[in-house]
């Protein structure tokens, strides 16, 4: 499907993301930096949780024991 992306749409865009930084209280890459931080731990998690479904011996640690910080 293509979409058709006009400038308009790009400048509400850009608007909204400026009103979420201010509500956050952050830069753009301090933003940026820390939804990696979170998205990666999380994919991380995920993948110890298919690997212990797989192989039960593996990860078997509470969270807190694996100093899982999220």
């Amino acid at each position: 499907m293509i979409y058709n992306v006009n400038s308009l749409n790009i400048k509400i865009m850009i608007k909204n993301s400026k009103n979420h930084l201010s509500e956050v209280n952050e830069t753009y890459l301090k933003h940026m930096f820390v939804n990696f931080k979170i998205g990666l731990l999380t994919l991380l998690t995920g993948f110890k949780f298919i690997i212990h479904g797989i192989i039960p011996a593996l990860f078997k640690k509470s969270d807190k024991e694996n100093n899982l910080n999220l």
